[in-house]
């Protein structure tokens, strides 16, 4: 599924404010960043390391 250009936050995330997951479409690929530290940094994924993941998260893979 595509990101708009603007970080988007899990719907999974806490309405609270707890920790969470934002990520934005970029050149080549998907930026990663916590929220609540936004100029902490931020991990980049290529299209096809992205799409595994998602694939890896759908099947269970990352499962306790």
């Amino acid at each position: 599924m595509p990101l708009p250009a603007d970080w988007t936050k899990s719907t999974f995330s806490d309405p609270n404010g707890g920790n969470c997951v934002e990520a934005r479409r970029v050149d080549g690929g998907i930026e990663v960043r916590h929220s609540k530290r936004p100029d902490g940094g931020t991990i980049r994924f290529t299209d096809a390391e992205w799409a595994a993941f998602l694939a890896g998260a759908g099947n269970g893979e990352f499962d306790l």
